[in-house]
């Protein structure tokens, strides 16, 4: 396990500022992002805010579907690898060795600006964590939540003058495949994020 710095919870940055300058980047420096960068986006997705083990995302019925893997290739202090961000500790756990962006890429057909970011986040979901309570409507629960999840991921990004994308395309097979997902698993959303350039 590898303990995250504790991300923080005040900025001079505004939410209208960064609801105003929030944009798609796909051009990175190539210069590498720090711990703390990383905990903070993190944090934003499905960061514990209450003493319930609440989180920074709204979930129907509490029941947090949501999984988040970090593909690392540039960060400072950190082995290019997957990890597996476990939200109640705020902890990394490392699942697959070596850099793993270009096989990302590939998955998500070509997108070069995959590969050439520092870090892709890959959201994922476990239906049945909603859908055992709420039926077939829980599935569009989960994709209501993902939303929420990925535009936090977004505007803390942004907030951080880092550059973020968010990739819906990419075939869900090879992405389970480099990310050694449980089938249960389903990959949802891949976000690039890298220094602008």
């Amino acid at each position: 396990m590898i303990s995250l710095p504790e991300p923080s919870h005040e900025s001079s940055f505004s939410m209208e500022e960064a609801l105003l300058k929030r944009r798609s980047t796909r051009e990175y420096s190539g210069d590498p992002l720090t711990l703390d960068e990383i905990s903070q986006i993190l944090w934003s997705a499905q960061g514990i805010t209450h003493e319930k083990r609440l989180r920074t995302a709204p979930s129907a019925g509490g029941f947090y579907p949501l999984e988040l893997y970090l593909v690392v290739g540039d960060v400072e202090g950190l082995e290019a690898g997957v990890y597996h961000y476990m939200p109640i500790e705020n902890n990394l756990l490392k699942t697959v060795d070596g850099d793993q962006r270009s096989d990302i890429a590939d998955a998500a057909l070509g997108q070069d600006w995959v590969e050439k970011a520092a870090i892709n986040i890959v959201i994922t979901a476990i239906y049945e964590r909603t859908t055992g309570k709420y039926g077939d409507r829980g599935v569009r629960y989960v994709h209501i939540e993902v939303g929420h999840a990925a535009q936090n991921i977004c505007l803390q990004a942004t907030a951080l003058n880092l550059g973020v994308v968010t990739v819906g395309a990419f075939h869900d097979e090879k992405v389970v495949q480099i990310l050694n997902l449980n089938p249960e698993e389903k990959p949802l959303y891949i976000i690039p994020i890298g220094k602008i350039s």
